[in-house]
């Protein structure tokens, strides 16, 4: 099988997993203690949507791209905020046409002593 994740990098699935490990490594930097993030499926930390690649199957327009459009309720918002934080940073211009992926998620997360 070739899998190539630049075809779908930002789809609802992407969305979601991205938002269970921003969850995952905000509740872990509730101890002071370092942790260590390791991710042994991660693509490339960071995706360009308007590629040839991500525009040709369109997924991510039904994950984050409906996500950043939507009208996300007060209490879900402050859930996905960090992550939405994030998506925002590599977007300055509003929209999203850059999209981090879980290694760019987990560094803009992490703490001086905190190890990906």
């Amino acid at each position: 099988m070739n899998y190539r994740h630049a075809y779908h990098a930002g789809n609802f699935a992407d969305v979601f997993k991205h938002i269970v490990l921003t969850r995952a490594v905000e509740y872990l930097k509730r101890k002071g203690k370092p942790f260590r993030v390791i991710d042994t499926h991660a693509g490339t930390g960071f995706y360009d949507l308007s590629s040839d690649e991500a525009q040709k199957t369109g997924e991510w327009r039904d994950g984050i791209g409906k996500l950043v459009e939507a009208m996300v309720p007060t209490e879900a918002l402050s859930l996905i905020a960090p992550y939405l934080d994030i998506v925002a940073r590599f977007n300055p211009g509003g929209g999203v046409r850059f999209y981090p992926g879980s290694p760019t998620i987990a560094r803009e997360l992490l703490r001086g002593q905190d190890r990906l």
